[in-house]
């Protein structure tokens, strides 16, 4: 609670007390001496008494609504013949009354009045009263707000559910609406077992929906989170107009007033390739490495999944977040990327939007994006290119516990990269066996990972480039680049990067990164908008 102060002239109507009548006259100087150590005396009781009464007061009708209410209804009473209303909004102005009428204009100046009225006022009625500086009233700003009541915090809620509604009305048809109480059932009121994953403000749960039991995930997104409803319209938007055997199909939703927002996907069972290349399981006997084989085939699949989101839809979708823990395996081992939630629309490929600050992972994010927040398509092609050296080495792209020059994984492989097929031999995980039968593949994984992971967005290839090398295509379909670009042993020189000022940029990166922040969030605008 705040108090602003405006006194106005406060006066006393009681005159001293007589002299006792045989009492020698008093001399000036004891007159004068007994005079001010009597209005000292009074004006400190007064401050103490009027501090006492604002302080309970206040608190008293802070700390109890009902008191509050009780004691503003008894203290309403006539100032200057005007009735003082219930206020708005729990704000208002306080009357500290020390008498009235002639009295406090006869009085004297100097003394100090020892009796109060207490009352409320709103700011028109108080504009209304034309206190005088010679009115005996002191008048104290108090702000007795104590948040949004119930019922207009609820008229929020429901607003916003209704605009929400309203957003997501082109789509929702399309989808299944999942009540509050099967998403409950499914997930067996949140089992932590059935926990799949964790996100900064998300939680996916695995569960079963439907007669059929259809084995679904499902993602809550935090509810005290104000961006929850953003986010919650822009992925169910993105999601649902993505129809691609290499993206996880977005089943349904749920919106519930009282717990949040749910979306509902198809569960896919192999588990993730986070998983697959850097679990638990990994090193321990009788568990093997993934094979080169499904490490290609997730190299394709993927790459023909970013294909379709950047070209293959009727808005240019950058997913913001290529990394193995958002690509699932089938069964069959398909690969099938995942979660939407940092997703974005552009107007097209290639053409950049600015964001006020960084969302994303530590090791994936392209130099342009965490230096100047520039986001196209090619954003994802870097965090693609990390995709493709950690499907290569076996290897994280930030890892503390390497020896100094090797925490970060392109830095250290990029010295190698430009040998091409000559730098298998350094790069492949040490868990496989170099195979001839492989050996093209390899090559060809290689130069698209250096060609990804070029430093500057402009010389880096589009997608549809990146496929044709990965499958050896002599003439990329889809590419418009020069081959100047492109040297003898198929490896991306980056030749117009400044290599010690990336590296030091790199440099700064890694070490963010090794603080554990894992990414920054706000909202983005398109370039030049």
């Amino acid at each position: 609670m705040g108090f602003s102060f405006s006194q106005g002239t406060c006066t006393d109507s009681n005159a001293p007390e007589e002299a006792p009548p045989h009492a020698p006259p008093p001399s000036s100087s004891s007159l004068v001496t007994d005079h001010y150590t009597d209005f000292s005396n009074k004006n400190l009781k007064f401050r103490t008494f009027l501090r006492k009464m604002i302080w309970e007061f206040g608190f008293s009708c802070i700390s109890n609504p009902s008191r509050r209410k009780k004691s503003s209804e008894r203290n309403r009473d006539d100032f200057h013949g005007k009735k003082i209303v219930t206020l708005e909004h729990n704000k208002a102005w306080l009357l500290a009354e020390s008498g009235g009428g002639a009295e406090l204009t006869s009085a004297d100046p100097q003394s100090v009045h020892s009796s109060f009225r207490f009352s409320f006022c709103s700011q028109v009625e108080l504009d209304s009263l034309n206190l005088s500086s010679s009115t005996a009233a002191t008048v104290l700003m108090v702000n007795l707000d104590n948040g949004v009541s119930e019922s207009r915090a609820r008229e929020l809620q429901w607003r916003r559910i209704e605009s929400l509604e309203r957003s997501i009305s082109p789509v929702a048809h399309s989808l299944i609406r999942f009540s509050y109480a099967e998403i409950l059932s499914a997930t067996h009121y949140f089992s932590k077992g059935r926990v799949l994953g964790r996100g900064a403000l998300s939680c996916v749960f695995r569960g079963r929906v439907g007669i059929l039991r259809t084995a679904v995930a499902i993602k809550r997104l935090d509810k005290e989170d104000k961006e929850s409803a953003k986010a919650f319209c822009r992925e169910l938007m993105i999601a649902s107009s993505l129809h691609s055997s290499n993206v996880v199909p977005l089943v349904g939703f749920c919106i519930d007033p009282e717990e949040g927002l749910f979306l509902v996907y198809k569960y896919v069972s192999g588990g993730s390739l986070e998983r697959h290349l850097h679990g638990k399981k990994k090193g321990v006997k009788g568990s093997s490495p993934l094979p080169w084989s499904v490490r290609y085939k997730v190299a394709i699949g993927i790459a023909e999944a970013m294909a379709y989101l950047h070209s293959g839809t009727e808005r240019c979708v950058v997913h913001r977040d290529i990394k193995p823990s958002n690509i699932l395996l089938s069964s069959k081992k398909t690969p099938k990327l995942c979660d939407f939630g940092l997703a974005t629309w552009t107007s097209a490929p290639s053409v950049p939007f600015l964001c006020k600050t960084v969302k994303g992972t530590f090791g994936y994010l392209a130099p342009e994006y965490f230096q100047h927040g520039k986001v196209s398509d090619k954003t994802d092609v870097y965090a693609f290119g990390v995709v493709l050296l950690e499907l290569i080495t076996g290897r994280k792209p930030i890892e503390s516990r390497r020896p100094p020059g090797e925490e970060n994984l392109v830095l250290w492989a990029k010295p190698f990269l430009q040998k091409g097929k000559g730098a298998i031999e350094e790069l492949l995980d040490p868990q496989l066996k170099r195979s001839l039968r492989f050996s093209n593949q390899m090559a060809r994984m290689i130069e698209a990972a250096a060609a990804c992971v070029t430093n500057e967005e402009s010389r880096r290839p589009g997608i549809h480039e990146i496929i044709a090398i990965l499958k050896g295509e002599e003439e990329p379909v889809y590419s418009k680049r020069k081959k100047s670009s492109f040297l003898g042993n198929g490896c991306v020189i980056d030749c117009y990067s400044q290599l010690q000022q990336t590296n030091n940029e790199m440099k700064s990166h890694l070490a963010l990164a090794m603080l554990g922040v894992s990414e920054f969030e706000d909202d983005d605008y398109l370039y030049g908008r």
